[in-house]
């Protein structure tokens, strides 16, 4: 995981197999939005263009938290990088147990959702005040507050964010994200309901969740199979350097 291209990779994978917990959490925001626009502008081709200025400002807000997060894990890893490995151990865990949460097997991410939802009930006034959405900038910052929105999907990918141990590399991350999940959100806001009904089928989502969580094991196999190979060359190496000090008396 140490390959910044595949962990781009991974992060947008990640978004677009989410989907299914996307739909669940902003399904309802997306339709809120479309709502909020003029009645003549909410057929599909119309509300087109806003949509994706409501996408643009959600993923520049991914962004922005990925670099505040990168600049954390910098500062944690130092100058050399000694929490690096466990950085990236937290992040492929975050990933199964999102894998878990998304099939539903298990809950224990809505813990997480509670505490992002203390600074969302400061934010979410400030959305509604930019509605009805008639001007290009209202969709932006109406997009760039809902990217604030409390998600364990969000979260999971913000662990694997902080383990680049750069503020660069952990927003293009968040960015990758956020492109993964804009097909399943642009189709929500449009075709909600059809989509709706396939990506909640239960096979649907153990399967997104079963790959979610193959990305979680793939991500703490590098720092586990490192950490246990450096381990293994020093158990090795003691005997002979026992052997060379013997001899040196």
């Amino acid at each position: 995981m140490n390959d910044p291209a595949i962990t781009l990779a991974s992060a947008f994978i990640i978004g677009l197999l989410g989907g299914a917990h996307c739909i669940g959490m902003c399904g309802g925001i997306m339709n809120a939005l479309s709502f909020a626009l003029p009645e003549q502008s909410r057929k599909p081709r119309s509300a087109l263009p806003t949509l994706l200025l409501y996408n643009a400002g959600r993923i520049f807000s991914y962004a922005v938290a990925g670099a505040l997060v990168g600049g954390l894990g910098m500062l944690l890893q130092g100058p050399v990088g000694i929490l690096g490995p466990g950085l990236r151990i937290f992040a492929g865990l975050m990933l199964i147990a999102m894998g878990l949460y998304l099939a539903g097997w298990w809950r224990g991410l809505v813990h997480l959702e509670r505490l992002g939802g203390h600074v969302w009930k400061y934010l979410q006034p400030l959305g509604k005040r930019l509605m009805p959405v008639t001007r290009p900038w209202q969709a932006l910052l109406l997009g760039a507050l809902w990217g604030w929105l409390p998600c364990g999907l969000t979260y999971s990918t913000l662990t694997l964010a902080v383990s680049t141990g750069s503020a660069h590399q952990a927003a293009l991350v968040m960015a990758s994200f956020g492109l993964g999940t804009l097909p399943v959100m642009l189709a929500s806001g449009v075709f909600a309901h059809q989509l709706k009904a396939f990506i909640q089928q239960k096979a649907v989502r153990s399967i997104a969740a079963l790959m979610v969580i193959g990305f979680g094991v793939w991500t703490l196999y590098s720092p586990l199979s490192h950490m246990t190979a450096n381990h293994a060359a020093h158990t090795s190496a003691m005997p002979h350097d026992a052997g060379q000090h013997h001899e040196r008396h």
